[in-house]
């Protein structure tokens, strides 16, 4: 539902302007053929009951510790796709990274590296889903206020871009575990 369903509610509405859609749908469609094509390269990864939207702005921390917040977008799924949002930066900064958040994870449940092909397919179908998850809540009279850019020529420009540089990340080797 990430990929081709969310692709599917962006092409039917008017939110992306005439001149950038052909653009967009070309860029997505690529980019999912390289989404699937990774998926192959993973092969068969376990899937588990996920938060699907963690992230650091998701969990509140208390002197109890950690609390995960949002939890509307539970799904199932590999576990990287708890675990890649907490990375950022460069290469190198994710690959830090990635070695601690694996660490921690790996206290409580086992990791299969091969997960790490679909770090970069799981951005890519996020940025799809995304803009798809704006699009469903347009007619909300909040989300114009909130997303004044969502459907502006600059907006799909980057997302263009964004899908982009999406195919040349997923052309790397996945990140890889010290």
């Amino acid at each position: 539902s990430y990929g081709d369903a969310a692709l599917r509610v962006l092409l039917k509405g008017e939110f992306i302007p005439g001149e950038l859609r052909d653009a967009y749908a070309g860029a997505a469609n690529h980019a999912l053929q390289r989404v699937r094509a990774r998926y192959t390269d993973a092969g068969a990864v376990q899937e588990i009951r996920l938060h699907a939207d963690c992230h650091a702005g998701n969990i509140l921390w208390t002197d109890d510790g950690p609390h995960f917040v949002d939890l509307d977008d539970c799904r199932t799924g590999p576990a990287i796709q708890d675990l890649w949002m907490l990375l950022s930066g460069n290469r190198d900064a994710m690959t830090r990274q990635l070695g601690r958040v694996i660490e921690g994870y790996r206290m409580f449940r086992e990791f299969d590296a091969r997960e790490l092909w679909l770090i970069e397919p799981l951005r890519t179908l996020r940025m799809i889903q995304h803009s798809a998850w704006l699009a469903e809540r347009w007619e909300d009279p909040a989300f114009p206020i909130a997303f004044p850019w969502f459907g502006t020529q600059r907006y799909w420009q980057d997302q263009i871009l964004a899908l982009k540089e999406q195919l040349a990340a997923m052309a790397e080797p996945p990140l890889q575990l010290d």
